[in-house]
């Protein structure tokens, strides 16, 4: 009896059409990627360098030290690459748009460093309120930046100072 009523269930069971779109009958919104840069759309907010947590140092030595632009964003790229990969903190990163991740740590980093680059990024606080930061995850994620500055051969003093600009950024980013 049992295997007859599967059978007959299995008979009355339709395959569901080719080329159904399950996003669409289930509600899934996709977001669109820019054609240009790759990014998601994200809410409008007024872009400002006051928004990248400090201001820049002065003078070219420092920004000379990093590789200038392009060592610059090869190392934000680098940190963002090792921390989606650390398990302490990658579950952080997962479902944000890492494009413009790179891209806007590379700015801040390169604005920091008085390397001619304009931050378009949202504020410190802004950008990380939903993200439930702790202290751990930040010694995490500059441990990650270390790593990366120490393969592009950066000056520990010159780590240093970065680093410096960064510190106190931690009250914003991290859960009170």
């Amino acid at each position: 009896m049992l295997l007859t009523a599967t059978a007959l269930l299995m008979l009355l069971q339709q395959a569901p059409a080719e080329g159904t779109d399950w996003d669409a009958e289930f509600g899934v919104e996709v977001q669109e990627r820019d054609p240009v840069t790759g990014e998601l759309p994200v809410a409008p907010y007024e872009q400002s360098n006051a928004n990248a947590g400090a201001a820049p140092y002065t003078g070219t030595q420092l920004a000379a030290a990093f590789g200038r632009r392009e060592g610059i964003a090869r190392i934000a790229a680098r940190t963002v690459e090792l921390s989606e990969a650390d398990p302490r903190i990658a579950a952080l990163f997962e479902g944000n748009d890492m494009i413009r991740l790179k891209r806007t740590l590379g700015e801040q980093f390169c604005y920091l460093l008085a390397a001619g680059c304009d931050y378009t990024g949202r504020d410190m606080r802004a950008a990380h309120a939903e993200l439930r930061i702790t202290a751990a995850h930040m010694n995490a994620l500059v441990e990650n930046l270390q790593v990366a500055m120490r393969e592009a051969d950066v000056p520990f003093a010159a780590q240093n100072r970065l680093l410096a600009k960064l510190a106190p950024m931690s009250r914003d980013v991290t859960g009170r």
